[in-house]
């Protein structure tokens, strides 16, 4: 009796020391996730190191996120830059009054007076929704230039953290497989369980991150590639946001091309418009329906409306992190499941 109560209490203690610690962890989650995700797309690498140069793991480590740094931190940071300078100088104009956003609505209004009739039969007020794209367009360049000021007064936390997940990543890299089986130790649920799931966060993880970042890669820049050669003002920045908005599968780059294309119908622009209308679904929605099931779908084993769904509620509840947490949720759910239909539910039915 004595020896239960001790194992309840230290039970107890262990739960709360636990949630302590990631309660202190927490304003770092950010690094860490990220370091973590860092670790597990670039372990590969870590591993043919390894096996090159057994003796030095310091060394294997390093270059491995050298390469991490090279392939994946600086380019994020050199676009991210150009995504805030350019939107500043859009904000500018804007604000300057050389760009009128109601004007944009006003002129597909009149090239395609079926739009604003068919919204009035359904009840939509079309000069409201003038008035609120117009408010809308005014409102997000503004938050993007106080964005961008808000980086440049807080760069040094924004060092830190980068500073701080490159760290972490060195030694995930490392340490990564003693730590996992440190895991699979110290977790009650029983080994082949454990590896099974860790093997599914892996796989989701990598997937995911290598999928969804080429296909956002590949679409910015060859959205961004053709708004630059019709003469699209900051043609960078909406690359840019071409690139974030193909994250969400399905929906994606269309967001940002097919308005554009109806601009420059409505400008009478028809030669441009029809370059656009091509390139966006022939050229640039190519790379979202063949790359992304050939390195999201197929990788993750995970139907096509998981993953849109997992996306979806992942970026909507915890931001642009979410295109990773969410399908990694979505699986370690679908994981969780089939093994208790496969192992518990059938043993109770027995």
């Amino acid at each position: 009796m004595q020896d239960k109560i001790e194992i309840r209490a230290f039970i107890a203690m262990l739960v709360l020391v636990s949630l302590a610690f990631i309660w202190v962890l927490l304003p770092f989650w950010v690094a860490i996730f990220w370091a973590a995700a860092m670790a597990v797309v670039f372990y590969p690498l870590q591993r043919r190191l390894q096996h090159k140069f057994p003796n030095s793991p310091n060394l294997n480590a390093l270059l491995t996120l050298s390469c991490g740094v090279v392939i994946v931190v600086i380019p994020v940071l050199f676009i991210a830059f150009s995504f805030i300078q350019e939107g500043v100088m859009l904000y500018q104009k804007i604000d300057s009054g050389e760009l009128d956003p109601s004007q944009f609505m006003e002129k597909i209004r009149s090239a395609f007076p079926v739009i604003p009739e068919t919204l009035e039969h359904l009840g939509v007020d079309t000069e409201n929704v003038r008035q609120q794209v117009s408010n809308f367009a005014v409102s997000a360049s503004r938050n993007l230039a106080q964005q961008a000021l808000a980086v440049g007064q807080n760069a040094f936390a924004f060092v830190i953290n980068v500073g701080l997940m490159l760290y972490l990543t060195f030694f995930l890299l490392r340490d990564g497989s003693q730590l996992t089986r440190l895991m699979v130790r110290a977790l009650p649920l029983g080994d082949e369980r454990e590896h099974e799931l860790f093997q599914k966060f892996t796989e989701v993880t990598r997937a995911t991150i290598k999928g969804n970042i080429v296909v956002a890669m590949v679409q910015g820049a060859l959205g961004g590639l053709i708004l630059w050669w019709l003469g699209i003002p900051a043609a960078v920045m909406w690359g840019v946001v071409m690139a974030f908005l193909s994250l969400i599968p399905a929906i994606g780059a269309g967001l940002v091309w097919l308005p554009v294309a109806l601009y420059l119908y409505a400008t009478g622009d028809w030669l441009s418009g029809s370059i656009l209308i091509a390139y966006g679904a022939l050229v640039i929605g190519i790379a979202d329906n063949v790359l992304r099931p050939m390195l999201v779908g197929r990788d993750t084993k995970l139907p096509d409306y998981i993953v849109l769904f997992s996306t979806l509620g992942g970026i909507a509840l915890i931001g642009i992190h979410g295109f990773v947490v969410g399908p990694l949720v979505a699986a370690l759910f679908m994981v969780f499941w089939d093994i208790f239909m496969r192992e518990i539910n059938v043993a109770s039915s027995d």
